[in-house]
């Protein structure tokens, strides 16, 4: 079975160089998810943070991060999930995206952090064609780790150009 890699140029000479890379796992709507390590800036306890009109309601609102506005998505509302009050093990993890060649920093809320796995790209399974409420195409794949399967997202794909311009006029 042939996989694709649509990660950009510098993810894919990882891939063929090593063969392996790294994710980081989290958990949301009692499923593990993970996403590159290396499209991760930093994870977050969850704390209050700033609300704006008029936005999509899976937009929380912004952060001030070290001097730069970084708008935040709830994952759990963007995958039409039932909605959780934030608790203890709520956190965001402050992601750089690929859109077009253009790096985009954000963050998303999960539910919680769970681990770091070096998956080899030969233990990756395609993506169904139908992921439940998720759109198989914001998924990279699907892997076992642990007697258990985690669907790891490409975040690139996450959001649509539109979902991209209104993160814009937040950021």
């Amino acid at each position: 079975m042939q996989q694709t890699n649509e990660y950009d140029g510098n993810n894919t000479i990882e891939w063929m160089q090593t063969g392996a890379k790294q994710f980081l796992t989290f958990h949301l709507n009692n499923e593990e998810y993970g996403v590159d390590i290396l499209k991760v800036n930093e994870i977050r306890e969850w704390t209050p943070i700033t609300t704006l009109p008029e936005t999509p309601s899976y937009i929380k609102g912004v952060i001030n991060l070290r001097g730069n506005i970084v708008p935040i998505i709830d994952l759990r509302e963007r995958f039409s999930f039932e909605f959780i009050e934030y608790g203890p093990t709520t956190v965001v993890i402050v992601l750089n995206i690929n859109h077009n060649g253009t790096i985009i920093v954000m963050g998303i809320v999960v539910d919680a952090v769970s681990d770091t796995h070096t998956i080899n790209q030969s233990e990756i399974k395609v993506s169904p064609s139908c992921a439940g409420s998720i759109n198989s195409k914001y998924l990279y794949g699907l892997v076992e780790i642990n007697e258990k399967l985690v669907l790891l997202l490409n975040i690139d794909k996450l959001l649509t150009d539109d979902q991209i311009g209104e993160l814009s006029q937040v950021s």
